[in-house]
């Protein structure tokens, strides 16, 4: 677990003074082991989470992909949702299933490094995606005539990755900051995953520098496009009510409603997370509300979508029920 460097270093006299340096080469979940009655529970619980994730996500792709109705810069940003979700999802939870199957709940240095970027990179992803998918609504509803010139297939794939870049290169901040800290020489993380806050409690150096740079970045990542959101929507709001039609009322309304669920469980988790007062400090909270984070809001995020949306339940209808038979009636006409 621990590997010993000794090394000299000058003093101010101008003298070589021996100095051990502790550099930990794996890291020890303790992940839910306080509660050993239900560890099975959290792992069947988890495994579900994981396979519908992967499924409810995997199956919006599709059918953006093969929907020809479904090439809507809407739905662009729908896909680069969901493969976040099976992104983030996989890099949180899936090394906590194989421990749990291998019954050794350890992670390397660099493994635990590179848990810690993708979870950051893409949670940090989806903040700006949401705030972009916000957008997106404002111009449809608020600028319908011109948002096919707006919101073009070159601007959609510009904002796509801004957004990829903005995630990836905060994460990268973020991460190399904790990492460059002194250990302690404890190697036990009071967690199921690397998460950062919980890595950051192993540190023994002053932390105010690594603090204040997740501060700022929390800041930029969270309110920050929260405050876009509510700005997009009380435009949409405005024009809504001036809709004369109830047809086209609750046309605009069931567009928007699906996306404001997946913002109000998203950012409700992550502001409860990031930048809750420093004086409410409960690991336990925060391993559940890293649970709710990691598992249970992107294995929601393709079931509000597919509820609150006739086309894309007309397009899950044609992937799964029409393709199948027609596969199947195909080769016994010949």
């Amino acid at each position: 677990m621990y590997t010993f460097i000794h090394y000299y270093r000058r003093t101010r006299r101008n003298k070589m003074v021996k100095t051990n340096v502790t550099v930990i080469s794996n890291f020890i979940f303790l992940g839910f082991s306080y509660y050993p009655k239900v560890e099975i529970a959290i792992f069947v619980l988890c495994l579900l989470m994981y396979l519908i994730t992967l499924l409810g996500n995997m199956i919006l792709i599709s059918i953006t992909i093969l929907d020809s109705r479904l090439h809507t810069p809407m739905y662009f940003f729908l896909s680069n949702l969901s493969i976040l979700d099976i992104w983030y999802t996989s890099s949180a939870l899936t090394p906590m299933l194989v421990n749990f199957v291998s019954g050794k709940n350890t992670i390397s240095f660099s493994g635990c490094a590179t848990q810690m970027y993708f979870s950051l990179a893409m949670g940090s992803t989806e903040c700006v995606l949401l705030s972009m998918m916000a957008y997106d609504r404002y111009v449809a509803i608020c600028n319908p005539l011109r948002y096919p010139i707006i919101m073009n297939k070159r601007v959609c794939v510009q904002i796509a990755a801004g957004t990829w870049v903005t995630g990836c290169l905060t994460a990268l901040v973020e991460t190399m900051s904790v990492l460059h800290q002194s250990l302690c020489g404890n190697s036990i993380i009071n967690h199921f995953t690397c998460e950062i806050l919980a890595v950051l409690k192993l540190v023994c150096s002053d932390t105010s520098k690594v603090q204040l740079i997740m501060l700022v970045i929390s800041i930029l990542l969270l309110p920050m496009p929260m405050l876009l959101i509510c700005l997009s929507y009380a435009f949409i709001l405005s024009n809504i009510l001036r809709i004369g039609s109830v047809d086209g009322r609750s046309k605009a309304f069931s567009t928007c409603a699906a996306h404001l669920t997946v913002v109000i469980l998203f950012y409700g988790t992550a502001l409860s997370m990031y930048l809750k007062p420093s004086a409410v400090d409960s690991q336990e909270i925060d391993k559940f509300m890293a649970f709710v984070y990691a598992g249970l809001t992107p294995m929601l995020n393709p079931i509000i979508y597919s509820l609150r949306n006739k086309e894309v339940k007309a397009a899950v209808k044609k992937l799964l029920i029409r393709h199948p038979l027609r596969a199947l009636l195909i080769p016994s006409s010949k």
